[in-house]
């Protein structure tokens, strides 16, 4: 479960996060910084959301937005449960979840599977074992 503190930080841990990865000026959420906050080039970046990485050029491809904003709220919803964006992700690029194949959450985003991350998260935050 979610102790009052973490609860009470989730606009500052997300909304720190969601200031990192804003294209600059505009509404979109930006591949290039998405992809620096996670610490990977641009061409494994484009395998972690599961496009062509041609489509990372546009930042306002509503394809490419739909898929960070899976993106941002999976790792969003697990820093609700760590209270640490860093933790959370490590957690979502690194972490197998042994319930879906021992793939990790960035695996399962990528593949179009984000509502089983949620899914997962959500029995954690009931008390499942990981």
């Amino acid at each position: 479960m979610v102790s009052r503190a973490h609860a009470a930080s989730r606009p500052s841990l997300t909304s720190g996060f969601m200031d990192r990865v804003r294209e600059p000026r505009t509404a979109y959420i930006s591949p290039k910084r998405f992809s620096q906050v996670l610490g990977v080039p641009a061409n494994r970046f484009a395998s972690l959301t599961g496009l062509h990485r041609n489509t990372l050029r546009n930042p306002s491809s509503e394809r490419l937005q739909d898929k960070l904003r899976e993106m941002v709220k999976a790792i969003t919803a697990a820093a609700g449960l760590t209270g640490d964006i860093q933790r959370a992700l490590y957690w979502y690029r690194n972490e197998p979840i042994g319930d879906y194949g021992y793939k990790t959450a960035a695996e399962l985003v990528a593949g179009g599977h984000v509502e089983a991350v949620m899914a997962y998260l959500r029995d954690l935050e009931n008390g499942a074992s990981g």
